[in-house]
Formats: structure tokens, C-alpha cells, sequence
């Protein structure tokens, strides 16, 4: 069998279906026992990392000169009553809502920079 150079590889790579690399990957697999899907798995535990946090907090750190406004956004964001939200915005800096997914903190910041107010995720 003739040595095949890493361009002739490549080039089948590119032109492959999927279907093709994924009867590949199975024989690799059957012929050599590995497995590929530890290293993927590797990988993406790595990219998670390195992109931040996976949980962060929202700190209400001022609420500027709207004060209604952000306690009806403090209840919406957290579904507390009217008392309880005018005690988290009476007692600023305080804690909105902890070890969430930064997309959600990133929501939860808009509507309370929206009422007016500061907001700190870490």
C-alpha cells in the first residue's frame, strides 16, 4: 500500500461527508480502541474555562434617582413582594440574585440599569 502525504489526507478530509468522516472516526475507533470522544469532551471543558465564570452574583451597587422604578424591577427579577423589594433597594449594595448563568445576570442587569439603577455582576 503507497504511504499517503498529509495533503492527500487533507484533501480527502475536506471533500468528505459527514457521513464518510463518521464511518472514518468508527473505523479508527475498532482498529486502534480509542475513542474520540474524551478529547472533544476535554476540549470543551477547557473553552468553558476559559471563557469566565459559569455562575456569577448581581449586586445592586446604587439606585439612582428612580427609586420606584428599580423596586418594581428588583420584583420582577426575583418575584418578591413589594416589602421585600424596597428592603433590598433600602439596604444598597445588595445582593439581587447569586450563582446564576451569566446570561441570565447580563438580563437581569438591563432591566435594572433600564429603572435607573447601578449593577455589579461578578
Amino acid at each position: 500500500m503507497a504511504k499517503l502525504t498529509n495533503e492527500e489526507i487533507l484533501a480527502y478530509l475536506e471533500e468528505a461527508t459527514i457521513l464518510e468522516l463518521n464511518e472514518l472516526i468508527g473505523a479508527i475507533e475498532e482498529k486502534f480502541g480509542v475513542t474520540a470522544a474524551a478529547p472533544v469532551a476535554v476540549a470543551a471543558a477547557a473553552s468553558d474555562e476559559a471563557t469566565g465564570p459559569s455562575e456569577v452574583t448581581v449586586t445592586l451597587t446604587d439606585v439612582g434617582g428612580t427609586k420606584v422604578a428599580v423596586i418594581k424591577a428588583v420584583r420582577e427579577v426575583t418575584g418578591l413582594g413589594l416589602v421585600d423589594a424596597k428592603g433590598i433597594v433600602d439596604n444598597t449594595p445588595s445582593v439581587i440574585k447569586e450563582n446564576i448563568k451569566p446570561e441570565e445576570a447580563e438580563e437581569i442587569k438591563a432591566k435594572l440599569v433600564e429603572a435607573g439603577a447601578t449593577v455589579e455582576v461578578k
